[in-house]
């Protein structure tokens, strides 16, 4: 008859078996996300660079020589009062800049944006939701609903 303590000491051992393959696929997707962001933003460079040159007054359309430096044209804005994760919506206000937004209402706005640049309608909080990489769960998509709803309701 097996002893209690040996039956305990295998559980343990499954479990932190388990609990170490749980790291290795959370390290494994966690370097996949990093790629996958890495990726997303140099289309979002690239759609910014054609933006700006498609533009009917920011392209070289005279063939004069363009002076604007690309590193700096690339570079993310610096916003001088920009929100920290998790904070409130400020109340709106006329001239009220993203920048106090956090980054995930601004990644909404930036969606809608898009959206309406492309003459493309509506965007749902589930199809937001899949934009953003999320699972299309209803947890998840109330969260973006949620934020969504502080953008266009006064406080």
């Amino acid at each position: 008859m097996p002893s209690v303590v040996g039956l305990l000491e295998q559980h343990e051992l499954a479990a932190r078996r388990r609990v170490d393959g749980l790291r290795e696929e959370a390290d494994r997707i966690q370097a996949e996300l990093a790629a996958a962001e890495q990726e997303w933003q140099e289309w979002a460079i690239a759609r910014r660079r054609v933006d700006t040159v498609l533009a009917p007054h920011g392209g070289n359309t005279a063939g004069t020589e363009v002076t604007e430096d690309p590193q700096v044209a690339d570079a993310p804005p610096q916003p001088r009062d920009a929100a920290k994760p998790k904070s409130q919506v400020p109340m709106w206000r006329e001239g009220l800049a993203w920048s106090v937004l956090s980054v995930d209402y601004q990644r909404i706005l930036t969606a809608l944006a898009d959206r309406h640049r492309l003459h493309q309608g509506a965007l749902t909080c589930q199809e937001l939701a899949v934009t953003f990489g999320l699972d299309a769960v209803p947890a998840k998509v109330e969260a973006l609903r949620s934020k969504a709803k502080r953008l266009v309701e006064p406080c």
